[in-house]
């Protein structure tokens, strides 16, 4: 493959591919996790190698609870990316965050039950930092780019990932809010903390579809409803996509490019050689 990818663009509900990707090429990276979701077109935008992915699968037949995470980051990672962009659907937990805008969060809080939160174990154990658990740099460069594009967006809030595929019921809902929640989700835990133990940076364009269940005065979210309101953002996405390559900062002034640098807490010589063999794109350089 001759395009240097650097930037991947993980395309949830609405969002399922990529228009305008020059020499676009479609992979089907073999990992140590799996396959991921789906083929990976590669391409450019505005000279920029991009990686594009459907987090659900082509058709949308993966729930969020069955997306391989662990194989989606490291296929990307296989790849040169190190800048990944997720886009997701989500409910608002906040009055001022409404239906139709754009959230760019700052904090996430993950309360999934029964997925794969990490690439590590099977004698290799590694701690890694997640106290901002979204790239600084990258999410003001997303900002940026919506904003160009002409959409309203708001930029902080804590993300609450649900295990899903069902709604919340009214009384989780209101739990949620008055646990600090701004925005609710099903796919972003543990993807941003999969890409942290990747050293790649990780940012989230979230769409606000609906009030979830607790707004009194609002109609319950349906998939009718989601689907609606993600019809009119998916151009913005593309178009804020376009807008970020076209002033994308591929030097990493941030930390996320030396997570594991301080995490590995495992004795060299103690760790088993089909682990240092499993995970060595991912530890090559401290080991």
């Amino acid at each position: 493959m001759s395009i240097n990818v650097q930037l991947g663009i993980i395309g949830g509900s609405g969002l399922y591919d990529m228009p305008g990707l020059g020499e676009a090429q479609e992979v089907s990276p073999s990992t140590p996790f799996g396959s991921p979701s789906a083929p990976i077109v590669v391409g450019t935008l505005n000279g920029v190698g991009v990686a594009f992915l459907a987090r659900h699968g082509i058709g949308h037949h993966i729930t969020p609870a069955e997306v391989n995470y662990r194989a989606n980051i490291y296929a990307l990672k296989m790849l040169g990316v190190e800048q990944i962009v997720s886009i997701s659907a989500c409910g608002s937990l906040r009055e001022d965050y409404a239906p139709g805008e754009i959230v760019i969060p700052d904090q996430l809080f993950d309360n999934t039950r029964g997925r794969a939160r990490t690439f590590f174990g099977e004698g290799l154990v590694a701690h890694v930092s997640v106290a901002e658990p979204f790239c600084p740099r990258l999410s003001r460069q997303v900002e940026q780019a919506v904003r160009q594009t002409g959409g309203s967006v708001h930029t902080g809030g804590a993300f609450i990932t649900i295990e899903g595929p069902r709604f919340s019921t009214r009384a989780e809902s209101n739990t949620y809010r008055a646990w600090g929640m701004s925005l609710i989700g099903m796919t972003t835990s543990p993807e941003a903390f999969l890409a942290r133990e990747a050293e790649m940076c990780y940012a989230v364009m979230a769409h606000v579809t609906d009030y979830d269940v607790w707004h009194v005065s609002e109609s319950p979210v349906t998939v009718e409803m989601v689907i609606e309101t993600l019809q009119h953002n998916t151009q913005l996405a593309q178009k804020a996509i376009q807008a970020l390559t076209s002033h994308f900062e591929a030097e990493r002034a941030c930390e996320c490019k030396d997570a594991l640098a301080t995490a590995i807490i495992t004795r060299r010589e103690a760790i088993p050689a089909a682990t240092r063999q499993k995970l060595d794109l991912l530890v090559k350089k401290y080991l």
